[in-house]
């Protein structure tokens, strides 16, 4: 058997444990197409609110989400706009994020604003985890206020501790992290700046949309 398929072989392995552990209401350590991410179940209350415990977050924020294709991620809006829909087609898979108003699937500790931040994932393991176990939270494997890794071997014990599986996938891209933006009546608003830059935006929208 060659290395190769050894490793594939150990990634299956783990994708599927992980997925076990989400669909029991666990928290997990994925890797992502800008960085490692902290997840859980989208639908398990408990997984969020121990992702929230993990990184000490003591008010409630909102939290980003990766789907596994586009037709998960628009489940999880209340209307997907012919805008997002433009964008979700050049874009997607890959690191943008768009905010429109959540779905009534939507827990409240995921979209305490009513409104939800989506992506559909360019790295294979995120988007297996999320076609395995459904949408996933997908905040940065770091303690509140810390630098997002690259390698599972940086991240902080206590978070490493914390979590019922790893997904380790080697050094992700890193880079800058996911662009996110809002659509508002057929504009859009960027809330940060990314990985995606504005003029890639502006290429697809034009740039009287974007402020």
């Amino acid at each position: 058997m060659s290395d190769t398929t050894e490793d594939v072989e150990t990634s299956n392995v783990m994708i599927e444990r992980a997925v076990r552990a989400l669909l029991a209401g666990g928290a997990v350590i994925y890797p992502t197409e800008t960085f490692y991410g902290l997840g859980a179940a989208l639908e398990s209350r408990e997984g969020v609110r121990r992702i929230a415990n993990i990184k000490h977050r003591t008010a409630p924020k909102p939290l980003p989400v990766i789907a596994a294709d586009r037709d998960a991620a628009f489940a999880l809006f209340r209307e997907v706009t012919a805008l997002a829909r433009r964008l979700a087609e050049r874009f997607w898979p890959g690191p943008l994020t768009i905010v429109l108003p959540a779905s009534e699937r939507v827990p409240i500790e995921v979209a305490p604003q009513g409104e939800i931040g989506v992506r559909v994932s360019s790295h294979p393991v995120a988007r297996a985890l999320a076609a395995g176990a459904g949408p996933l939270v997908a905040t940065s494997a770091n303690l509140a206020g810390a630098g997002e890794q690259t390698r599972v071997e940086l991240l902080p014990a206590e978070v490493l501790t914390r979590v019922d599986a790893v997904v380790a996938a080697g050094e992700t891209p890193g880079g800058s992290p996911s662009t996110v933006l809002r659509i508002v009546d057929e504009r859009v608003e960027i809330l940060r700046e990314g990985a995606i830059p504005r003029a890639d935006l502006e290429a697809v929208i034009g740039a009287g949309l974007i402020t």
